[in-house]
């Protein structure tokens, strides 16, 4: 496999694949996820969120991003520098994504198309959350059908999972995705604490801030935002006719210097907006784009969560997450 290959994830895209050629793709996706990140992060080594566990551990110096709630008071008088306590890992994670596949996900411009690009990143998340007893379900909503997957351990499993997310219908045109919702889908029935996974392409209104942050109070959480560069700017076409999925219209335009500007400028408000709310919500951010080699950007951000959290005592588990 090639590395420009490798940087790209496979199609999904329903209808045109026969059973055959979606069960060779994923066992592409699956090997391209375990030859790159083991690569990288072989051995036991933190997950995506080497959250908090149940029982206490060190203190270490306060980092910008550090939840608040696990302030060490007591060092924090001795020294005079704030601190936060360290927790060790539960040595079993459930964890459960809520995997946004709405309308506006079934576009891209780049290597793949932002769907494919969030099937991959279901198949990364698994493949770091499983083993140990770990656990991991989906909630997956195209804004007209809700797909709820139980949470389940197992390698056999997992790769079942991913089958049922790259397989979900595609959203009629003109319906508009519910991501509020689906966070929303996470709180009833409550389930054991663990991490939450959204991925979706945050596009809308952030009406999905308040609960996630209900979710935030119980559980860890990790934000994966899906994008494309027409997500971020207007390339000079001239004249182009654009349509919305999710609203069913269609407009023609003129690509003046003027409109890719604002169009730039609203979308950099936008994702500014997406990162202020989840920061809100102590959610980590990890951005994966279609013009990208997404792995290396989750190595990256997998690399970087481990490096502040400090790296972990011999003869403790590595973190939640481990395998």
């Amino acid at each position: 496999m090639s590395e420009r290959d490798s940087a790209s994830p496979p199609s999904f895209r329903s209808g045109r694949l026969t059973d055959p050629a979606l069960t060779a793709a994923l066992r592409t996706l699956e090997l391209t996820v375990r030859r790159r990140l083991d690569g990288v992060l072989h051995g036991d080594h933190l997950g995506l969120i080497p959250g908090p566990g149940s029982e206490p551990g060190d203190a270490r110096e306060y980092q910008p991003g550090d939840d608040v709630r696990q302030m060490d008071w007591s060092v924090t008088a001795r020294t005079t520098h704030p601190h936060v306590r360290q927790t060790v890992a539960d040595r079993e994670l459930e964890t459960w994504l809520a995997v946004d596949l709405s309308a506006s996900l079934d576009f891209g411009t780049g290597t793949c198309e932002k769907r494919d690009l969030a099937v991959a990143a279901v198949a990364a998340i698994a493949h770091l959350t499983s083993g140990g007893g770990n656990r991991i379900g989906a909630v997956v909503s195209t804004g007209r059908d809700t797909v709820r997957i139980p949470a389940r351990g197992g390698r056999l499993y997992a790769q079942s999972l991913l089958r049922t997310v790259a397989t979900a219908p595609h959203a009629p045109d003109g319906t508009r995705g519910d991501l509020a919702g689906l966070v929303d889908s996470l709180r009833r029935p409550e389930r054991r604490r663990g991490l939450i996974v959204v991925i979706s392409d945050f596009l809308g209104p952030l009406d999905w801030e308040r609960p996630l942050r209900a979710l935030s109070g119980r559980h860890d959480l990790l934000a994966v935002e899906v994008l494309d560069r027409r997500d971020l700017e207007l390339p000079d076409l001239g004249d182009v006719v654009l349509h919305d999925p999710e609203t069913g219209r269609t407009r023609e335009f003129t690509t003046t210097p003027r409109l890719r500007a604002d169009y730039a400028h609203a979308a950099a408000q936008q994702r500014a907006a997406v990162q202020q709310a989840l920061r809100h919500c102590g959610a980590p951010l990890l951005t994966l784009r279609t013009d990208r080699d997404w792995i290396a950007d989750i190595v990256r951000f997998v690399v970087a969560r481990r490096h502040s959290f400090g790296a972990p005592r011999a003869g403790r588990a590595a973190g939640r997450g481990t395998r």
